[in-house]
């Protein structure tokens, strides 16, 4: 693909990935996202297999119209398959992904969870709220930050 197609799909519009094997929380997600009025592109990936199929568009995923690279990933980390840490590890060591913010966002509180996270490479840690109002509030102050304050680059 020509760069400046690339350039014209990543600058027409900002997209999200969501790593989540948990419907529940992913509608849960979805719903605040929706009440937020986030206009966005929202693609999910239920496992950490499929996840790195998307990134590296293989698979069910070759179409980058239809799968572009996202500009923001928000990981689950465990997972089925390969799990969170290992996806991150992943993205922060190839030269074309490593520049994707990474958002963990999980259930775990374990200090050697959110060390290990930030060693490899990821942007933020957010633990998942488990209160609808607490999620509210989480997930708009990341799309605020990420989506509106913050300038992402575009790969």
């Amino acid at each position: 693909m020509s760069d400046n197609l690339n350039k014209y799909i990543r600058e027409s519009h900002r997209n999200l990935l969501v790593v989540e094997d948990s419907d529940t929380d992913f509608e849960v997600l979805t719903r605040v996202l929706k009440k937020l009025s986030f206009s966005y592109p929202i693609h999910r990936c239920c496992d950490g297999d499929e996840a790195l199929d998307y990134l590296y568009h293989r698979e069910n995923y070759q179409d980058i119209l239809m799968y572009p690279q996202p500009d923001l990933v928000l990981l689950d980390l465990n997972l089925p398959g390969t799990d969170g840490k290992d996806i991150l590890e992943e993205i922060k060591q190839n030269d074309q992904l490593k520049s994707i913010p990474i958002i963990i966002f999980s259930t775990s509180s374990n200090p050697q969870d959110i060390k290990a996270c930030y060693q490899k490479g990821a942007n933020n840690y957010l633990l998942k709220p488990m209160d609808f109002t607490a999620m509210k509030i989480t997930v708009e102050s990341l799309i605020k930050y990420w989506f509106e304050i913050s300038l992402l680059p575009t790969i």
